[in-house]
């Protein structure tokens, strides 16, 4: 299925519905034409080791090993190593498994010895079959916090994982992407992209710390390529993650047309859930071209379906 034409695609991505949405578009662009420039605010270190939940979230799925139960991880993967930490008395409330933790070594060794996060992950992303680029939005630590009451201010791996995203968010805490360099060639590539799609991620802190590093936001808005966002919100609620709680935290209705509002000042397409067709007028009332269709993707065929629809609703903009 795939593109009568090559067409250099950029996605913004982070998180489960990233990687699904991702493995359709490689059905239908060749993967050597995709480039997905993926979230690292989660990134953390656990049990010595540099993890970066997104960045490996992306390349298991797109290397079709990912586990599916869980939508992150390896499938079949042991928890050896984490099972014994516990037995010592280390927290192991960050759930990572043994081939799991052997990526994350991986980095953490090539880091150490100087290369960059992008060498590093370029290097996973070979060794696990993958050909579609992926590149990490910033080579500097970038860490999201996520505010909630009494003052708390937790990372957002700590929020998610360990307390279970709980609903009391006054706020989210981007400085860090702020403070950061985009990793290099990063704006270059969006200036060359003939489109830029925004994957199904969550708005907060998937694709926000993206757009918060210097410069990529501006490269997206003065980009000649027509730029298209899928909703990750369905029928007033997110498919899977906490994007209800963060949104209403940072004061944003939680609806397709609440994320199309986010989105308005660098976004010119935007597919929404056929669930949601009555607010195609809302989001087009915004100054976006709106479409709505089946966004829930069920196998590798409904998520083909959708990344086409993204697409043919870019080729209209152009």
């Amino acid at each position: 299925m795939a593109s009568p034409e090559p067409v250099s695609v950029v996605a913004l991505a982070g998180g489960v519905g990233a990687a699904r949405f991702l493995r359709g578009l490689v059905e239908v662009v060749s993967p050597s034409q995709v480039t997905a420039v993926v979230n690292t605010g989660d990134d953390a270190v656990f049990y010595g080791v540099h993890v970066s939940p997104d960045l490996d979230i992306v390349t298991y799925t797109l290397a079709d090993r990912v586990d599916r139960e869980r939508g992150y991880g390896l499938e079949g993967d042991s928890f050896h190593t984490v099972d014994a930490l516990g037995a010592l008395g280390h927290e192991t409330w960050f759930r990572l498994g043994d081939r799991d933790l052997a990526t994350c070594l991986h980095r953490t060794l090539r880091l150490q010895e100087g290369a960059g996060l992008a060498a590093a992950t370029d290097e996973v992303r070979r060794a696990y079959g993958v050909d579609a680029r992926i590149v990490p939005m910033s080579e500097d630590p970038c860490p999201t916090y996520v505010q909630l009451g009494g003052d708390r201010r937790v990372h957002f791996e700590e929020y998610l994982a360990r307390d279970g995203a709980p609903d009391d968010v006054h706020g989210v805490d981007l400085s860090a992407a702020r403070a950061a360099r985009p990793t290099p060639g990063l704006c270059e590539l969006l200036d060359a992209a003939d489109v830029v799609l925004v994957c199904p991620s969550n708005p907060v802190v998937s694709i926000g710390p993206i757009l918060e590093v210097p410069g990529v936001r501006e490269a997206v808005t003065r980009s000649k390529a027509p730029v298209v966002a899928v909703s990750p919100i369905v029928g007033g609620a997110p498919i899977k993650g906490p994007a209800d709680r963060l949104l209403r935290g940072i004061g944003v209705e939680v609806s397709a047309r609440g994320v199309a509002g986010l989105y308005r000042e660098w976004v010119s397409g935007f597919v929404l859930d056929r669930r949601d067709a009555e607010q195609t007028g809302d989001v087009e009332a915004l100054g976006l071209r709106a479409v709505a269709v089946d966004t829930i993707m069920r196998d590798r065929d409904a998520a083909a379906r959708l990344a086409q629809a993204a697409l043919d609703l870019a080729r209209e903009l152009q």
